[in-house]
C-alpha cells in the first residue's frame, strides 16, 4: 500500500524515535511518503498524522482512503492539544491512547481502538514520550495490517478539550512543595520548556533528570 506520515511538528518526539517504525513499514511492503507538511502529502491508502500540531483540510484527507490519528485521551475526553501533559498534570495514573478516523473538526472522528496503559508515577518527560512513541506505532501498524476489514464506532459523551501549553506553563510556585509540583516537574522538557521560577527578581531555570546510577 502507498501511505502518508505527516508530522508537521519540527520539535517531536517523532524525529527522533520513527527509524525502527519506518523501516517496519518498508520490510512489510509499503511505499512510505514522510511528510512535514499537508502540502506534500500524496494520493494514498492510508495517511498517519503524528504529532501534529494543525488540523489537516478536507482537500489533504482526500487524498487517502483512510486518515488516521493517535490521540493519547480517552476520547471525546480530552481532545485538543498536550493531553499527556494535562492528564498527569490531573493526576492520572494511567493513559488512555485513542486509535481514530481523522476529519475535519479537531479529534471528533470515528474510533477504531483503545487502548489503557498504567504509570508508575516516576516517569518524566522523555521516557513519556518513548512511551507514547511506543503506544502510537503499535495501534498504527496493527491498523495497517488489519486495514481495510477495521470496524469503527462513534464517540459517545460529552467531549472536554485541552488549551494549548506554553513554556509559561513550566513555572513552578515557590509556595509549593517539590512533591506538590513533581507532575509538572515530570511533564517539562529541560530543552524545550524547561522548569522555571522567580527569585528576587531573577529567573531560574531548573533542570530534572533521573539518578541512573542505582
Amino acid at each position: 500500500m502507498n501511505i502518508n506520515i505527516l508530522c508537521d511538528n519540527k520539535n517531536s518526539w517523532f524525529w527522533k524515535t520513527s527509524d525502527t517504525f519506518l523501516k517496519e513499514l518498508k520490510k512489510l511492503g509499503h511505499n512510505v511518503k514522510v511528510c512535514q507538511s499537508e502540502s506534500e502529502l500524496i494520493k494514498a491508502d492510508i495517511s498517519a498524522f503524528i504529532s501534529c500540531n494543525k488540523l489537516v483540510s478536507k482537500e489533504g484527507l482526500s487524498k487517502s482512503r483512510s486518515n488516521i490519528v493517535c490521540h493519547p485521551s480517552d476520547l471525546p475526553k480530552g481532545r485538543g492539544f498536550s493531553p499527556v501533559a494535562w492528564e498527569i498534570l490531573n493526576g492520572k495514573d494511567f493513559l488512555v491512547f485513542t486509535l481514530f478516523e481523522a476529519n475535519e473538526q479537531v479529534d471528533s472522528g470515528e474510533i477504531y481502538k483503545k487502548l489503557k496503559i498504567e504509570l508508575n508515577g516516576s516517569e518524566l518527560n522523555e521516557e513519556i514520550k518513548n512511551l507514547q512513541a511506543e503506544i502510537t506505532y503499535s495501534m498504527i501498524l496493527d491498523y495497517i495490517n488489519k486495514f481495510p476489514n477495521n470496524e469503527s464506532f462513534k464517540q459517545k459523551g460529552k467531549p472536554t478539550y485541552y488549551k494549548k501549553r506554553s513554556n509559561l506553563d513550566s513555572e513552578l510556585d515557590l509556595d509549593k512543595t517539590i512533591s506538590q509540583q513533581f507532575n509538572l516537574l515530570r511533564v517539562v522538557d529541560n530543552d524545550l520548556y524547561p522548569a522555571f521560577f522567580y527569585h528576587k527578581g531573577k529567573k531560574y531555570i531548573l533542570k530534572i533528570d533521573k539518578d541512573h546510577t542505582d
